[in-house]
């Protein structure tokens, strides 16, 4: 049966999530197709390549249907919607946050986000650097609690007063958190 490079990002987002980023390697895409590795470089050509079109699968899962009209609400919910294709796959945030993937689904992402702050009257510029602002913070906050299986953490702050006063927020659960970095960065 002839493959395909849609097979190839599949499968490696299937060794993604069975063993996480570090698995994904040519060599386990070729053995779990049951092809040779130069049918896999065919339609890659490089393991770069393959993290690129990985990403795009990933960012692919964010749903641009039934948006809100209201600008900040819809730029909230197009967030909110790429945290999730972020977190629906284990490493995802660490896949995404390692490329710079110019593919259709992130470009159609960027789009929509850009779309609704430029319709909420930012600047052009503004608009672009609110939209990295967001994908930065989100893909970091993602990270973390990708890396935080229980979804928690224990911080030692020894004697940093401050650190100390604050202890009890600095851990505290992720859902709270991205909404409250999204409202900042969206008024």
């Amino acid at each position: 049966m002839t493959k395909s490079q849609a097979d190839v990002v599949r499968t490696a987002l299937e060794i993604l999530d069975e063993r996480g980023a570090e698995a994904v390697s040519m060599r386990a895409i070729a053995q779990r197709l049951d092809v040779r590795m130069n049918t896999v470089l065919w339609h890659v050509k490089t393991k770069a390549r393959l993290e690129e079109l990985m990403a795009d699968a990933i960012v692919a899962g964010v749903s641009l249907e039934g948006l809100p009209q209201d600008w900040r609400e819809r730029a909230t919910e197009i967030t909110r919607r790429y945290r999730q294709a972020l977190l629906a796959h284990r490493d995802g945030a660490a896949v995404v946050a390692g490329t710079y993937a110019a593919e259709p689904a992130t470009l159609d992402t960027a789009e929509a986000l850009v779309s609704a702050l430029l319709d909420g009257g930012l600047p052009e510029r503004e608009a672009a650097w609110t939209c990295w602002s967001l994908i930065y913070f989100v893909l970091g906050l993602a990270q973390e609690e990708q890396s935080s299986p229980d979804g928690a953490r224990e911080l030692e702050v020894g004697g940093r007063v401050s650190l100390a006063r604050v202890l009890p927020f600095l851990t505290e659960e992720f859902d709270g958190r991205f909404e409250f970095g999204v409202a900042k960065l969206l008024s």
